[in-house]
């Protein structure tokens, strides 16, 4: 099949780019915008209790207060505020509900702190709106407006709240996109410069990358839309990487075999039909591990993930047919001119670090497992003393950020929850009026839980069925003990409710513990229904039962070692309070799934020297020394791209972009280059069982054949293979 796409490609390149052009343009032109979503209650399903809180609110009190956004104040010499100072907030807050801002709905003036040196005005907007990019406007009105009207005063004021972390994540995202766009273009431009020292070559995959990329959100923006799927601002900036990524891996695995069959004597364009033809299966089984990887997110209970999926599934499909058409489509025109002006691609390199480490895998198999086993071994014993933390904002954007600042300002002038208290709705069970009686016992009851500051009733709907209690915590929302506090409070809520009456709990702190079930569920789903499904994908590569265990388990460790790093370098050694909650499903898919391509690379090398008629061992140290400057360098551009998203500024980005390098990083450099290969040869012939997939096709089992991969009656290459044993 993949001999017929080259042959196709190659004798009609100049129709293949017009397609792609045409196809562009349609997509780009038509693509519906990409919204995005940054409320983490929209993540979850209704089925949650946080989100029948949620709607029960709404029914109950549809014009209950909610402030959106808070507007802090406190002297300039951080003095107590005096009565002028008082005087002029009431004067911002008066005047700010006077000018009508879109979305806005109600402006109110907040409580003192006890200390007296802050005061808040508080600001509801429609809650159907909330997380949205009309908000985020709103926000950054309001931020503008009470700072002219706090000209001439003595008075500094910031505006934070859940509008104004929408606004602030925005910013950063833009920023971090641009910082991760340009981190990626230099670092892939200067390493294909330094590989091949070819300009043609270091550019032409930005600029055909660039036109997948275009490609792929706008398929992305589609399927947003027709499945009525969530978006997230973070999603665009791990497209770029993927993207850019995943696209120059595949364009280095076909150029490296492009230039391997030139000097073995092929003619240019049989050249790149040879490389399609013997590359293009793994590509093609590397592409669809990540994409089977990717779409298991489907089955995750939060939004984010559900869209992230078919999103990166997308963008990786686009790659593939882009590395199997468009790329060779593109070279072929060009020619051996692609390597100008250097004259490397004529003549091949000894490899001799590869051929040192190749000898090193056949000579001591069973030692070079036992080590980079141990060294993953070692590093997964960080996982250990994993913890999640579950505030999205503050980890989408940095500490300086002015919302943050507020955030940080409010727990230390009110009590940690008071930013984001907890709201308990007790609703009658057969529509009669609530018995307003057991209102101040059960509000003691929710008071005396162990880390809440404070419980009591605030109000009643106009029928009298539901009372809503609003409990403030010790903590603050998204820590660790806000949401273990929260759980008692549920267990409070729900067995002392009086009789004829149920209660839910609701606020930002149910939500994280929501959140933190619905990981754990996406832990047991997600995480061995990609494994099962990969491992499908590798047995049908290799035609065996046996590899794709091994080869998975190698790539288990590599996921826990990449985790075990990631919590010592930021838990143990930043001080972390824990990583981002999503952080294990993503680096398990990325590492797992992207990691797969090199092993699957190496192991179909691998394959392919044994199908020459050598022996487990010398097959491994050959496909060590030929595949081995391959995956280096894919490992190395794909690890760093990935290093790219540390640039954002926060700690989302910055810890998926460590973990993920360091991921892609062990699964080139440890797993395919010593660990699957070694193991492989210590396993022999018995790896390919039941197909026999490193015997020649049409040879007896125990044979080889120096024709190997031929299908029977067609020369897959010009050449013969060397008789030096260097493959062409």
């Amino acid at each position: 099949m993949f001999r017929r796409i080259g042959n196709a490609v190659v004798r009609h390149p100049v129709w293949t780019i017009v397609a792609w052009l045409i196809a562009a343009v349609a997509i780009v032109a038509t693509a519906p915008s990409l919204p995005s979503n940054s409320d983490e209650s929209s993540f979850l399903p209704k089925s949650y209790e946080s989100i029948k809180a949620a709607d029960l609110q709404e029914r109950a009190f549809p014009s209950a207060f909610t402030p959106s956004a808070i507007a802090l104040y406190q002297r300039t010499d951080g003095g107590k505020l005096t009565a002028t100072d008082k005087q002029d907030i009431a004067r911002i807050t008066s005047e700010l509900g006077k000018k009508h801002i879109d979305q806005v709905q109600k402006v109110v003036p907040g409580l003192p702190s006890k200390d007296g040196r802050y005061d808040l005005t508080l600001v509801q907007m429609d809650s159907k709106n909330a997380g949205q990019p009309k908000q985020a406007d709103a926000a950054k009105v309001l931020r503008e407006d009470v700072k002219d009207l706090a000209k001439g005063t003595h008075l500094d004021v910031k505006l934070g709240g859940s509008a104004a972390q929408v606004l602030d994540q925005q910013d950063s995202s833009q920023r971090g996109q641009a910082l991760i766009g340009i981190g990626t273009f230099l670092i892939i431009l200067v390493t294909l410069l330094i590989i091949f020292r070819a300009p043609i070559l270091a550019i032409l995959p930005l600029v055909l990358i660039g036109l997948v990329s275009a490609v792929a959100n706008g398929l992305i923006a589609y399927a947003t839309k027709l499945f009525d799927l969530q978006a997230n601002s973070s999603i665009s900036s791990i497209l770029i990487v993927v993207l850019f990524g995943v696209g120059t891996d595949y364009f280095l695995f076909l150029m490296f075999r492009y230039r391997e069959r030139l000097r073995a004597g092929d003619e240019p364009k049989q050249a790149m039909v040879n490389a399609v033809d013997r590359v293009g299966e793994a590509i093609a089984s590397a592409a669809g591990a990540v994409i089977i990887a990717f779409l298991a997110l489907v089955l995750s209970t939060l939004g984010f993930l559900k869209q992230m999926g078919p999103a990166l599934a997308i963008a990786v499909a686009a790659t593939l047919v882009a590395g199997l058409t468009l790329i060779p489509a593109v070279v072929s025109l060009i020619g051996p001119k692609v390597f100008w002006p250097s004259k490397s691609w004529q003549r091949e390199p000894e490899n001799a670090r590869f051929a040192a480490l190749g000898r090193g895998v056949q000579r001591r198999p069973a030692l070079t497992a036992a080590v980079s086993g141990l060294v993953l071994v070692a590093l997964s014993l960080g996982t250990l003393g994993f913890n999640a933390t579950f505030d999205l904002a503050a980890g989408s954007m940095p500490k300086t950020k002015e919302s943050m600042v507020v955030q940080d300002e409010m727990q230390k002038a009110y009590s940690a929850g008071a930013a984001a208290p907890t709201d308990v709705y007790l609703s009658s069970t057969d529509g009669k009026p609530l018995d307003k009686a057991a209102f101040d016992t059960y509000a003691r009851k929710l008071g005396a839980v162990d880390g809440v500051a404070s419980a009591r009733m605030t109000q009643v709907n106009k029928g009298g069925t539901t009372a809503d209690f609003t409990v403030t915590l010790k903590y603050e929302a998204s820590t660790d003990k806000a949401i273990d506090v929260v759980g008692e409070v549920r267990d409070v809520a729900h067995s002392d409710a009086p009789g004829g009456t149920e209660a839910v709990v609701g606020g930002m702190s149910s939500i994280y513990k929501d959140i933190k079930t619905a990981v754990n569920h996406d832990y047991r789903t997600v995480f061995p229904v990609a494994a099962l499904l990969i491992m499908v994908i590798l047995g049908l590569l290799l035609r065996s039962v046996v590899a794709p265990w091994y080869l998975m388990a190698s790539v288990g460790l590599g996921f826990g070692a990449t985790l075990g790093a990631t919590v010592w370098i930021f838990q143990e050694g930043q001080g972390h309070s824990g990583l981002m909650f999503m952080l294990p499903v993503i680096m398990y898919l990325f590492v797992v799934a992207i990691g797969t391509d090199y092993n699957i690379l190496m192991i179909a090398r691998l394959r392919e020297e044994a199908r020459e008629g050598r022996e487990p061992r010398e097959a491994a140290g050959m496909a060590l020394r030929h595949a081995g400057p391959t995956v280096a360098a894919a490992g190395f551009i794909l690890a760093a791209t990935f290093a790219t998203m540390m640039l954002a500024g926060n700690a989302l980005l910055t810890e998926m972009g460590f973990a993920v390098s360091f991921g892609i990083a062990v699964a080139a450099f440890v797993m395919a280059m010593f660990f699957t290969p070694s193991l492989t040869a210590l396993i022999g012939h018995a790896a390919w069982w039941p197909g026999h997939g490193d015997r020649a096709q049409g040879a007896p089992v125990g044979a080889g054949s120096p024709d190997a991969g031929s299908v029977p009656g067609q020369n897959r290459d010009t050449v013969a293979p060397d008789p030096s044993g260097r493959r062409g």
